[in-house]
């Protein structure tokens, strides 16, 4: 483990070559990662340095890493980036979100297979035209892994900010007119849930050629708030957690008999 800028160290999470395997899980949340390693074979700190956090351990013999992203898209991006260059190619990003659509309740998990791009990392990798979609056979084992595990589960399109509380207190900006209308315009288009980085993560995978794919525990829902409907509220990830871990055992079942 070291925080140490050296030249043949990624410079933001500051591992080397052979540090990581080439399954990675992405939760926003440093913390997190030692929770999610405790679902490794022979799991070890590799390194700690600003809000990246990774462990790396083995899954069915293949050596698997998690390494936390931080908030929002550009550093999420930052970790993409550099994991790639240590020759990591497959990212199951692991976080929690707001429903938005009013059949998603706390407790579910969302599968995201795609993001709306209303963040501002992605636009300086492609034009806003190109649609940030998550890697088809992570999705496909995300839901047999959920299915696997009988876990109330969504499917569909996410949105993605890069303000918090432009989400949770849109009344208050200068530009609450937008945020407002924005934010129904999704609603009524089907979006399930409300979190920051997938986008950005999707978005610069298809740059690298490599795998994405989401999957999100619903922590609650202000859109059945606001309507009166039960809602309620859970901030355990665990079973977001075990869903991406058995998705990755598919994954790597699957790769092996090609």
């Amino acid at each position: 483990m070291s925080s140490v800028y050296s030249p043949d160290r990624e410079y933001h999470i500051a591992m080397r070559q052979g540090d990581v395997g080439k399954y990675v899980i992405l939760p926003g949340d440093p913390k997190r990662c030692a929770k999610i390693a405790e679902h490794f074979e022979n799991a070890q700190l590799v390194a700690d340095n600003r809000e990246y956090v990774t462990y790396t351990g083995y899954l069915d013999g293949v050596k698997v890493s998690v390494t936390s992203t931080g908030i929002g898209g550009p550093s999420a991006s930052i970790a993409m980036e550099e994991l790639v260059h240590l020759g990591a190619d497959t990212f199951i990003r692991v976080g929690t979100s707001g429903g938005m659509a009013l059949d998603v309740e706390g407790g579910d998990l969302v599968i995201a297979n795609g993001a709306i791009r209303a963040e501002g990392t992605s636009k300086e990798y492609v034009p806003i035209e190109f649609p940030a979609v998550a890697n088809i056979d992570i999705v496909n084992a995300l839901v047999q892994a959920a299915k696997n595990l009988k876990k109330k589960y969504h499917v569909g399109v996410v949105e993605c900010k890069d303000s918090y509380y432009g989400q949770h207190e849109p009344e208050k900006k200068p530009v609450s007119y937008e945020l407002l209308n924005r934010w129904d315009a999704w609603c009524r288009a089907g979006a399930k849930a409300s979190e920051m980085e997938s986008a950005a993560l999707f978005i610069v995978a298809s740059v690298l050629n490599v795998r994405c794919g989401t999957v999100l525990l619903c922590c609650g829902n202000q859109e059945r708030r606001k309507l009166k409907m039960e809602d309620h509220i859970v901030h355990d990830t665990e079973e977001a957690i075990t869903c991406a871990i058995e998705a990755l055992r598919i994954l790597i079942k699957q790769d092996q008999n090609q």
